[in-house]
């Protein structure tokens, strides 16, 4: 419902006034995030064929016209996560080996900065919090469970770049995160990565816990380029 503002403004015009809308979000921007969600949640390089997504189907799928929809891809190809191919339709995207070693190189460097960041900003209690998280994985219990460890190492590095408390700092990553969610869940797995991802978040906490700024810098830095080498060694299925 709008009113009508009579106070004169500096132009002498007559002001509308509306009041606050309950739910701003559109159906847009709904499906975009149901779309992201499903997206992220994909074990896309786990598929043998490229996966294609029906404008159509997705529409009714979701209960909203084609429209909406159509916004929402055109976001999403903007951040990267789908591409359209002329006359053949819309795909989500599979990083290629390269791309995905640029990106986790790109992380270490706003994660290490995170970890520099922490040891002179963030509270003992939420440094404790980062222990915690792996407190049901000791005794080779992480190898048992490894999809909920898989979650709980995801988390982790998240948790690290939020504890920056540097605003730029984060929104820069979260995109970026977003896309080595998929690459981080896929390799965990392989090799033996799950024993040394422990050992270093350990020695990561550890560090943040004595305010050993450049050992923790550095711990968190090589941590995540451990990763790029591992890609680079091992993750054909990339090629």
């Amino acid at each position: 419902m709008s009113l009508i503002d009579r106070r004169n403004s500096g132009s002498g015009a007559t002001r509308i006034v509306l009041a606050p809308l309950g739910d701003t979000s559109t159906f847009a921007d709904r499906a975009y995030t149901a779309l992201r969600d499903v997206i992220v949640s994909l074990d896309v390089y786990d598929q043998a064929g490229e996966v294609r997504l029906d404008e159509r189907q997705l529409a009714s799928d979701l209960g909203i016209s084609r429209t909406p929809v159509r916004e929402a891809m055109a976001q999403l190809e903007r951040e990267g996560f789908v591409r359209s191919v002329p006359r053949r339709g819309i795909y989500v995207v599979r990083k290629s080996k390269i791309e995905v070693i640029e990106m986790i190189t790109a992380w270490a460097a706003l994660e290490s900065m995170a970890a520099r960041l922490i040891t002179t900003n963030a509270t003992i209690e939420e440094i404790a919090s980062l222990r915690t998280m792996f407190a049901t994985f000791e005794n080779g219990e992480a190898r048992a469970h490894l999809d909920e460890y898989s979650e709980v190492n995801i988390e982790f590095h998240q948790t690290i770049i939020r504890m920056s408390k540097n605003s730029v700092l984060i929104d820069l990553a979260a995109n970026l995160f977003t896309h080595m969610r998929m690459i981080r869940r896929k390799t965990i797995g392989e090799q033996d990565r799950v024993d040394r991802s422990i050992r270093d978040h350990m020695n990561i906490i550890e560090a943040l816990e004595a305010r050993e700024t450049a050992r923790a810098e550095e711990l968190v830095r090589n941590h995540a380029l451990g990763l790029a080498d591992h890609v680079a060694k091992y993750a054909d299925y990339l090629d």
